[in-house]
């Protein structure tokens, strides 16, 4: 049996007891954007450093304290097209962690002499490239996919592919231990995988942390807050955002009636707006991916003309695969006031530049799930963070009050109030 000191640092650090580390960390970050991944690196070492300053025994441990956790590796490919993957560093013995963006279009490579960017299929097929590379020698393979590759793809409607299963599949029949994503269009999609290791991660609690410091004069009462879906697919993550914070939730639904033609006969969809009157309350619209846009600026529009005093855009990931002229010209008309969506998938230098756009960064969170997952420790704190967000509106409503309540119920002088008698 195995006895743990209380004051070790896992235990300061950790709410449960865990296991030592599986051996020195590995991560390869190629297919991240290089600003994320050396922020992930940066939080990783400052979090080791200050294990080592609690434990300086800790530093004779093998790989346990580093300056750079990353591990180089050459992704080039040929003019046709083919990839390759070489990895120029030992993992053995190593717990290695590959990091894949599959939406990372600003990765780009020679292909008959013309230069093009990579596809997600392009991503996918360089991460199994990689597992046949490390898994051989490295003591575990973990696998963090911020965005879920064809997580669309989760169930068959007709004649077509479940790639996201086959995915999953696929890579745990290749050896992988772990598969860590964030925000799954639909989390039943483990299904696919029963028997493995398949977690995925909310991203509320650092969207919301994000919204109240970008704009620290919201105000969390019932009657002057309300999230909406922009439709049913989004319904439960909604009910979680207005569960935890406790106000009004609302949904945009699809209303479909059919009519004949000349015989034929036509389907014809409106969106409808189903929940509590808007009017000059602040609106947080909330999804998993924002594509194009459309979808949100069209409920955005429908909110605004019935009265919303600001509307609030929050995504796990953003895209904007039709440019982002409509969501410049929707900011500047008031329609929306602001976007909101995590810095783990690649966004375009002109969308971080927007004014509209707020980056929620994650680098720290990545980070901790790295050591965690090192440790074998509990990760129920990051896959339930209903606590955390809990503390966090009580916090903001505070400092709200402090800031906001005061001003408004001190807007005139008591002293020069006159009555008619």
């Amino acid at each position: 049996m195995m006895y743990f000191n209380l004051t070790d640092y896992r235990h300061r650090v950790y709410s449960d007891t865990m296991l030592d580390s599986i051996g020195p960390i590995a991560m390869i970050t190629h297919q991240l954007d290089p600003t994320l991944s050396s922020q992930i690196n940066y939080h990783l070492v400052k979090r080791r450093k200050e294990y080592v300053e609690a434990e300086p025994d800790l530093i004779n441990s093998a790989g346990f304290a580093r300056d750079d956790y990353r591990i180089n590796v050459n992704m080039d490919r040929y003019d046709s097209g083919e990839g390759k993957v070489t990895v120029e560093q030992s993992v053995r013995g190593h717990d290695v962690f590959l990091f894949t963006d599959v939406l990372n279009y600003g990765r780009k490579y020679q292909r008959y002499g013309s230069s093009v960017t990579m596809s997600p299929d392009e991503h996918y097929q360089d991460l199994v490239r990689l597992v046949l590379t490390t898994r051989p020698t490295a003591a575990r393979v973990n696998v963090i996919m911020p965005y879920l590759y064809e997580g669309r793809r989760y169930k068959r409607n007709g004649r077509e592919s479940l790639d996201c299963a086959q995915m999953l599949q696929e890579l745990f029949g290749l050896g992988i231990d772990n598969f860590i994503t964030f925000d799954a269009h639909d989390g039943r999609i483990a299904n696919a995988v029963p028997r493995n290791n398949f977690e995925t991660f909310p991203t509320s609690a650092q969207i919301l942390a994000t919204l109240f410091d970008a704009f620290p004069d919201i105000n969390l009462h019932p009657d002057h807050f309300i999230i909406v879906s922009p439709d049913e697919d989004s319904i439960s993550r909604c009910i979680f955002y207005a569960s935890t914070l406790q106000v009004p939730l609302g949904i945009f639904y699809s209303d479909r009636n059919f009519r004949r033609v000349n015989g034929q006969i036509i389907e014809e969809s409106t969106r409808k707006y189903l929940g509590d009157d808007v009017t000059g309350m602040d609106v947080l619209l909330v999804d998993d991916l924002m594509d194009t846009g459309l979808t949100f600026l069209e409920c955005a529009s429908h909110l605004k003309a019935h009265g919303a005093k600001r509307v609030f855009c929050a995504a796990s990931f953003v895209q904007f695969t039709k440019g982002i002229d409509h969501m410049r010209q929707a900011y500047t008309s008031g329609i929306i006031n602001g976007v909101f969506a995590t810095d783990m998938a690649y966004r375009a230098p002109q969308i971080i530049a927007s004014p509209w756009y707020y980056d929620v960064p994650m680098a720290e969170d990545l980070a901790s799930l790295v050591d965690a997952l090192n440790h074998d420790a509990s990760l129920s704190a990051l896959l339930a963070p209903a606590d955390r967000i809990d503390k966090l509106a009580r916090k903001h409503q505070e400092r709200y009050q402090q800031l906001y309540a005061k001003k408004q119920q001190l807007s005139y002088d008591p002293r020069q109030l006159s009555f008619d008698i």
